[in-house]
């Protein structure tokens, strides 16, 4: 995909750049996401590319793009592939001149999604809640995760325990335990993961209470890649310009 010559006055592209899964209705849901944003943002040029497993793949993106973009990882910490596969992405493609923007997580707006989405399933409105995360051995993304937390904390007003699917301890069953182990009886699981998949599925096989969705296409979210995006847009220093 070419994108369209830019004017003085239009804004540069978004490039959204998701991690990727094999299964199809994460796909759809990345997709959906995006829908929304460009709802959100009408003549903003939004284009989607991968770093893993599925299409299109972001070499492949970038080899069809030139000049000015703000590429915003559909990610939700400050992991390998904001570190090191997208810059070398970018590295190889120097007829695109990007400005990288942060990770999605952690950030209140994530808060209010991670909130709603467990309104959805009809979660306790009590007791604590474990945020299941994919993980990462990044002890940056980590933390990032850990940060989250205390954020959903804030906006449940009651404890919200980071977990880690892999790279990461504690694992969502180990905090639910570990909960119920303190005479917590209705311990709810927050899915902080994007999109249904793989990690989804694990996350859903925790015992706990109830599993609320993956983030997915919720307005909050589309509006953070707006904001993100605007923030990189009006001051550079804030992403990494190449």
């Amino acid at each position: 995909m070419r994108l369209s010559p830019q004017t003085p006055l239009s804004p540069r592209p978004l490039l959204a750049v998701a991690h990727g899964t094999r299964d199809p209705d994460g796909t759809s849901a990345t997709e959906e996401l995006l829908a929304r944003v460009r709802e959100l943002r009408p003549g903003l040029e939004v284009v989607l590319a991968y770093v893993d497993v599925a299409r299109p793949a972001l070499p492949d993106v970038l080899a069809t793009l030139r000049g000015d973009v703000v590429l915003v990882p559909l990610l939700l910490g400050t992991g390998f592939h904001i570190r090191v596969d997208i810059p070398e992405a970018l590295a190889a493609a120097p007829h695109v001149r990007a400005r990288i923007t942060r990770a999605l997580g952690p950030h209140p707006l994530l808060a209010t999604a991670l909130a709603d989405r467990l309104t959805e399933v009809r979660a306790p409105a009590t007791g604590p809640v474990v945020l299941a995360s994919a993980g990462s051995s990044d002890p940056r993304s980590r933390a990032d995760t850990a940060a989250m937390a205390d954020l959903l904390t804030h906006r449940l007003g009651r404890p919200a325990v980071a977990s880690y699917l892999c790279g990461g301890t504690p694992t969502p069953a180990d905090a639910v335990a570990a909960l119920h182990a303190e005479g917590h009886r209705r311990v709810a699981v927050s899915s902080y993961l994007m999109t249904p998949g793989f990690f989804a599925r694990k996350a859903a096989a925790t015992p706990g209470t109830v599993t609320s969705a993956p983030l997915g296409a919720h307005d909050a979210v589309a509006r953070l890649v707006l904001d993100r995006y605007d923030e990189a847009s009006a001051h550079p220093c804030h992403g990494t310009t190449r």
